[in-house]
């Protein structure tokens, strides 16, 4: 696994300098962990949707060798994907959203079959939302949920992306959970909180 992150992170550097040869190289490497991310993602989705993994994975991939990122290495690689797949499903989701308030109906391309339950595009939106509250609140906490929750990842790989020990982790996640069930469900915010 050594050699091949120094590969990827090697392709990652040749890919900021410019390379364009490096994007086409890099995707065989780090395909199989692309592919967890997306298919934890779509997990979330309903069983009978048209489009597999690959189709998020093509997407997203696309949007991450755009960006003009100096990347530091295969965990700061990974992490961005996380990320970047969560937007490509929120751009989903709220393009689906206002068609259906314009009351218009358009062809589906390829990349919009992310085929996403219509009754979840209203969730996906308001979870996109709340976690950017959070990161507004705390950073480091929304990327902790985008990667566990969205991403699927263990504590410990989220730490290797995150760069910060497993408790870490696991503290931040566990207050990230607390702030998001407040915020999603605000009733309960008018119950006694225990004390320690």
């Amino acid at each position: 696994m050594d050699s091949r992150s120094g590969e990827i992170t090697q392709l990652l550097h040749a890919m900021h300098a410019g390379d364009d040869s490096a994007a086409d190289k890099l995707l065989p490497l780090v395909y199989k962990e692309l592919h967890k991310l997306a298919a934890a993602y779509m997990r979330r989705e309903r069983p009978d949707h048209t489009l597999q993994p690959t189709a998020l994975i093509n997407e997203a991939y696309l949007r991450l060798t755009g960006e003009e990122v100096d990347w530091n290495g295969r965990g700061q690689f990974i992490g961005f994907a996380a990320h970047v797949m969560r937007q490509v499903l929120v751009d989903y989701a709220r393009a689906r959203n206002a068609e259906r308030r314009a009351g218009g109906l358009r062809r589906v391309d390829m990349d919009e079959a992310l085929a996403i339950s219509p009754e979840r595009l209203g969730e996906i939106e308001f979870l996109d939302e709340a976690l950017q509250r959070l990161a507004n609140h705390n950073q480091r906490q929304a990327r902790v949920v985008e990667l566990r929750y969205f991403g699927g990842l263990t504590v410990e790989q989220i730490a290797s992306v995150l760069g910060i020990a497993p408790r870490s982790v696991k503290r931040d996640w566990s207050l990230a959970r607390i702030r998001l069930y407040r915020e999603l469900h605000p009733e309960s915010a008018s119950l006694p909180t225990r004390q320690k």
